[in-house]
């Protein structure tokens, strides 16, 4: 099996939002504000094949499915759907594509699925052959979502993937689709039941399996986000969020699981490391992944 990270639409938001309660004079240490407060984002995928004998991607990351107003609203930088072009440069199409993960269905993380905007042309779905794996819980909060997180979603999205016929729900670590090839981790501090896939690792330790990967999402979205007190002001409620990080980081240290980021501008994998006092930070920091064996070596950045 390889791995590929597919760089998405990248997006600029305000740096204020996406640190949360931290100061501005901190957050500057890991992020440049541009002239309105804002700070690039990636939106970034990870494909993975043979998983379970299929061509598997995980996200899609915030796509070309913006209207020019909303695009400069949510500072989706580029035109065209530059997943797409991504795939395509990995030497796949998103015909190929055989199961598509959703940790959730918010925009930043969904709207990849979507045909890219023409004035007059309802939404369409992309990847006609893939089967679409979405959480149970988080599935009936995109159908209602609450008043604050209600801009997050696209209105049209859940109905287009009910008729396609394709949606599967999942409630439990497993799914029909990928059997044991895929365990998954749920968190509720940033949506209701956010679903974190972890593509397990060759290394069975103690009765657990060591080396693997998991797409972290909006639990933990990027290396600043490691350090367990920060969160976003976009999380539903950032104490419960900061309890199941610290779980969360705890395990995969302990299993040597490695961290994908969906929107560090600069790192798509790392590793936890935990200092004396019980600090978490990331390290072996890597840029991209290009046909990676799953455990291989990468060039990291220094």
């Amino acid at each position: 099996m390889k791995l590929w990270s597919i760089a998405g639409n990248t997006q600029k938001l305000d740096g204020g939002s996406m640190f949360g309660n931290a100061p501005r004079t901190m957050w500057m240490r890991w992020a440049t504000p541009d002239e309105r407060n804002r700070i690039p984002l990636a939106t970034r995928a990870l494909l993975a094949s043979p998983l379970a004998g299929r061509t598997v991607l995980f996200e899609s990351g915030v796509g070309a499915f913006f209207d020019p107003e909303m695009r400069d609203r949510y500072g989706v930088q580029e035109v065209g759907h530059v997943l797409l072009d991504g795939l395509r440069s990995a030497g796949f199409g998103h015909e190929d594509i055989d199961v598509l993960v959703l940790s959730h269905l918010h925009f930043d993380h969904a709207g990849g699925l979507l045909a890219p905007w023409q004035e007059g042309v309802a939404p369409s779905l992309l990847f006609p052959n893939a089967t679409f794996v979405v959480g149970e819980a988080h599935w009936a909060r995109a159908r209602h979502p609450h008043a604050r997180d209600r801009a997050s979603f696209i209105p049209e999205l859940p109905a287009l993937l009910e008729a396609s016929g394709r949606l599967e729900l999942v409630s439990g670590d497993r799914t029909p689709s990928l059997g044991d090839a895929v365990r998954f981790h749920y968190s509720d501090g940033h949506t209701p039941g956010m679903m974190l896939a972890e593509i397990i690792g060759p290394d069975m330790r103690d009765g657990a399996p060591h080396g693997g990967v998991v797409y972290c999402a909006d639990l933990v979205p990027g290396v600043p986000w490691v350090h367990v007190p920060i969160t976003m002001g976009f999380d539903r409620c950032a104490e419960t969020l900061v309890d199941e990080k610290r779980a969360f980081l705890a395990d995969m240290h302990a299993r040597d699981v490695h961290l994908f980021f969906t929107h560090d501008p600069d790192c798509a994998l790392a590793r936890v490391a935990c200092d004396e006092r019980g600090k978490y930070s990331a390290t072996g920091l890597t840029a991209s992944l290009h046909a990676r064996p799953l455990g291989g070596a990468q060039p990291r950045i220094v």
